[in-house]
């Protein structure tokens, strides 16, 4: 059995605002993309628990805005971890606040939006669609101190530092230290290039390694993948990168690009031995044109089984391609990596034991020590649900 997908995001040629959304399994315009992410969850089940207890194996529908937005007149905030919870100042000096009366604080489970009353309009000092994680809005305090709105935040999980009150690329970035616990990155799909330029990004964020398996291989052989294939086969290259990533899932702290569809191992179901010795990240181009027809897009990608992809940790779904909005993308990774992450915290260190026992293909279900899997036969996991 593979994991689920744990992330789906789907970008479109709109590019103008993120939308990433959970379900369990695990173009040359100058715009902004737009991203949806799928994690996987303990709740809102999608299939029956007892089909499968492993949390890879289960499913579940949950939407959420990737990217915050926070319109701010100036950086006039300051931010406190402080463990079980959060605490914002505001400047509202000049704000002409004559009471708590001019002032809304709206709280919701993972969103903020602090406004000045005014007759007949609203004054927006901080707003935010995307909290770095989720807290306890009946809980929340807020009180005027001065020329400065103190607001106090209870945070759902006490046990997570955050870096910003809001989810954004400077503060996933900061924050994915504390969940990867130095676990590997491996970027599939059937584009080799969008492999590669997001793994820069994200290894430039995380102060990862990054390297590119299309690279190493074409060093090694001192010839081009295309000219190899064409002398070779498919299947030879295959085998080569086979080898590559062997080597590098002994590795931390990097961001692997894999090469795109057949050419690679990652298009190959009984190939991803080694690449579960980290996250992977499915960047996946589609036809979609909405939130839902990603997600149903997504539901058949898994119940087809048929694509070795859906074997990854996190989708990306690219409706287009610009490398300018590489960074965008890498968010969406990141932002479904936390989701996945925090929805159990074991999982790094259950990526660790897997590279310990030798990557021999067990994963989720990791067989105790001295399991020899030639005594069961194929044990490489398939890529669809049973």
């Amino acid at each position: 059995m593979a994991s689920a997908a744990a992330g789906l995001c789907f970008l479109s040629q709109n590019y103008t605002k993120t939308l990433p959304f959970s379900l369990p399994k695990h173009s040359s315009l100058k715009l902004k993309p737009n991203i949806l992410s799928l994690s996987s969850f303990s709740h809102s089940v999608f299939r029956s628990a007892s089909h499968n207890a492993s949390l890879h194996r289960r499913f579940s529908l949950h939407c959420w805005k990737c990217f915050s937005s926070v319109p701010v007149t100036t950086r006039s905030y300051e931010f406190l971890d402080g463990s079980s919870e959060v605490e914002l100042r505001l400047q509202i000096g000049g704000q002409g606040i004559q009471s708590s009366r001019d002032i809304s604080v709206d709280v919701k489970d993972d969103s903020l939006a602090i406004r000045v009353l005014r007759p007949g309009s609203l004054i927006t000092l901080i707003e935010t669609d995307r909290l770095f994680d989720r807290i306890k809005p009946s809980e929340t305090i807020w009180y005027i101190d001065d020329d400065e709105l103190v607001v106090n935040l209870k945070k759902h999980d006490p046990d997570l530092k955050w870096p910003d009150i809001t989810e954004s690329w400077e503060s996933l970035t900061a924050g994915s230290t504390q969940l990867l616990k130095g676990t590997s990155i491996y970027l599939v799909g059937d584009s080799t290039e969008i492999n590669q330029t997001v793994a820069r990004e994200l290894a430039n964020g995380l102060g990862y390694t990054p390297l590119c398996t299309k690279e190493l291989l074409e060093t090694y052989s001192k010839k081009t993948i295309d000219s190899w294939v064409l002398a070779e086969g498919s299947d030879s290259v295959a085998e080569a990168e086979s080898a590559v990533v062997e080597s590098l899932s002994r590795h931390a702290r990097t961001v692997i690009a894999t090469l795109g569809g057949q050419q690679g191992i990652a298009g190959r179901a009984d190939k991803w031995q080694h690449l579960y010795a980290g996250f992977t990240v499915w960047l996946s181009q589609t036809e979609a044109t909405d939130e839902n027809s990603a997600k149903e897009e997504t539901r058949k990608n898994i119940n087809d089984g048929r694509l070795a992809y859906t074997n990854a940790d996190v989708v990306v779904k690219l409706q287009g391609w610009d490398p300018a909005y590489a960074k965008s993308v890498a968010q969406a990774c990141l932002s479904a990596l936390k989701q996945l992450i925090l929805s159990d915290k074991k999982l790094p260190g259950k990526k660790s034991l897997y590279v310990r026992l030798g990557c021999r293909g067990d994963w989720p279900n990791i067989k105790p020590p001295g399991w020899d899997p030639s005594t069961e036969g194929d044990v490489t996991p398939t890529h669809g649900p049973e």
